[in-house]
């Protein structure tokens, strides 16, 4: 049964119940990370894990019967808002252009499926989500100062509401450009879909510092340099690529 007393203090109750679902994530992350230390004691391991299993799933009925009615965009507060920049050598005009072109951003937004352009305004996204699924949105310019800052959001009626801008400024003393990147949006599955995600390594703030990362490699150098962290998707094993061990 759900903890009625406990809930009802709640000012918004299905949301703390949607946080109580991460933390539950989180701790079966940890429960099972400890199960591949060499001197772990399994039958504790296990016996815990079952338990917070069973609350999970507790929880998990919980929050949906206190979501019914209210919505599930209504009841889960999953809005994440980032800024992230990167000095890039090479010119505004450039930038811009590579950028403007919004088929080109999968090539090194690792989270991006596609973008397709419906016309000169207008774009439909795929984004990867964790679990091998995805989610579609289309999208519209709203604003383009050539050289200087583009700016889009998601149309109405999408299932994703995003917004994203990005400035292209020259850096101090002709080092390049500052690359200024603000996302907003409300993550598929509220609170629970971000805290989620951030577990499997797909946080906005971070995913947004790599993928600018990426974009300065493609554009000084060509190519992006893929690591092991990026060759291997969510929590494994330190290992070596497959490259690396051949060596």
């Amino acid at each position: 049964m759900c903890s009625s007393d406990l809930i009802l203090t709640q000012e918004r109750p299905a949301g703390w119940l949607w946080a109580r679902v991460a933390g539950d994530a989180l701790d079966l992350a940890s429960l099972g990370s400890a199960m591949t230390a060499s001197d772990a004691q399994r039958g504790k391991l296990l016996a815990a894990t079952a338990a917070v299993a069973g609350v999970t799933a507790l929880d998990v009925l919980c929050a949906q019967k206190m979501t019914d009615g209210v919505g599930v965009t209504a009841a889960l507060s999953g809005e994440i808002s980032t800024i992230r920049t990167v000095t890039i050598n090479k010119s505004p005009e450039e930038l811009y252009a590579f950028w403007r072109d919004f088929t080109n951003l999968p090539r090194f937004m690792q989270s991006l499926q596609s973008v397709e352009m419906l016309g000169e305004r207008r774009s439909h996204w795929t984004l990867n989500m964790p679990g091998g699924k995805s989610v579609e949105w289309d999208a519209e310019t709203t604003e383009d100062q050539p050289n200087r800052r583009i700016a889009w959001r998601s149309g109405e009626g999408s299932d994703v509401r995003h917004r994203g801008a990005v400035e292209f400024r020259p850096a101090a003393g002709g080092r390049g450009t500052v690359v200024r990147v603000e996302l907003e949006y409300t993550a598929p599955g509220g609170a629970a879909g971000a805290a989620l995600a951030k577990l499997f390594g797909k946080e906005p703030g971070q995913q947004v510092s790599s993928e600018l990362r990426h974009f300065k490699q493609l554009m000084e150098t060509g190519e992006i340099t893929k690591s092991d962290a990026s060759i291997h998707a969510g929590m494994h094993a330190a290992q070596p690529s497959a490259a690396g061990a051949a060596a």
